[in-house]
């Protein structure tokens, strides 16, 4: 089922009018897709299902997230389950596929919760779903009850509860009370007033520093040319094969094409880069700056 162009409701209705697999149909399609890559029974199960991707998308409307991106990634959770689902293990598609669509959905509430990012882990995830519940039952338990919780005992009730330490706790209520503030934002209600992001530190490198680490450069680069050029063709082709190559040639393989033994190679190798450290110090005395 493409999702791309399509409002909720359009997706709802097509998906509403699918399919009903039973269980001997559902796990031909399972095995049609992981034995063969057939595509037509990918779409199909993945059409049959797309129902159960929209009704749990709906749940985390609450969230503020645009349904349709919450069912773009439903239907991804959903190809995911279906990418790895094992029908030899004799359960439902349905049952399987659950988690894969909640994951799906959760971590794309919590990248667009924030720009800061609200984390992650299991922990963070358990309380970004579940504080505000917890919280409010806690709180309705307590009026009943003729009690008054205060703010820490209100959090040491939610950290046993949902089983998370205190600090993270503590943490997630600071994260979910706050909202972005953008550093465009002026500190003074005066038309010239500065913006925030004018009183961030510039920590990138300054023009002299720029003209100084490109100098340095060059002038490595010269020294190690002429070092190069002090080895002779076979400990030149050693040098550059084990170190100048994205994926640097074992001694064995050298030892095959020159027709040496591999102790050789190290050997000839290791006197190379003697000539070398020889020639650089005799260009510079502050070669040791560089190479340490």
């Amino acid at each position: 089922m493409a999702l791309d162009g399509l409002n909720d409701q359009t997706l709802s209705r097509r998906a509403m009018k699918a399919e009903l697999l039973d269980a001997e149909t559902e796990r031909e399609l399972a095995y049609a897709w992981r034995d063969h890559r057939d595509e037509q029974a990918l779409h199909r199960l993945i059409t049959a299902y797309m129902r159960l991707a929209i009704s749990m998308a709906s749940k985390f409307r609450r969230y503020g997230a645009p349904m349709n991106d919450l069912i773009q990634e439903a239907g991804l959770g959903l190809m995911k389950a279906a990418d790895k689902f094992d029908p030899d293990r004799g359960v439902r598609f349905s049952t399987y596929a659950v988690w894969w669509i909640k994951a799906s959905i959760q971590d794309y509430v919590m990248r667009n919760w924030s720009m800061v990012r609200t984390g992650s882990t299991s922990s963070q995830k358990s309380l970004f779903f579940n504080m505000r519940r917890v919280q409010s039952r806690l709180e309705r338990e307590a009026s009943a009850a003729g009690e008054t919780l205060d703010r820490h005992q209100l959090r040491e009730m939610i950290s046993k509860e949902i089983g998370v330490p205190l600090r993270d706790v503590e943490m997630m209520e600071g994260r979910l009370s706050g909202s972005d503030f953008s550093l465009n934002a002026t500190q003074s209600v005066e038309d010239e007033g500065r913006e925030w992001i004018d009183t961030l530190e510039d920590d990138s490198a300054q023009a002299e520093e720029l003209v100084e680490n490109s100098h340095d450069r060059e002038q490595l680069r010269d020294w190690l040319i002429k070092a190069m050029n002090a080895l002779n063709d076979r400990e030149r082709f050693i040098v550059r094969e084990r170190k100048l190559r994205d994926e640097p040639r074992t001694l064995e393989s050298l030892g095959e094409e020159l027709g040496l033994s591999k102790e050789r190679v190290r050997q000839l190798e290791a006197a190379a880069f003697v000539k070398m450290r020889k020639s650089l110090e005799a260009q510079s005395g502050e070669v040791q700056h560089f190479l340490a």
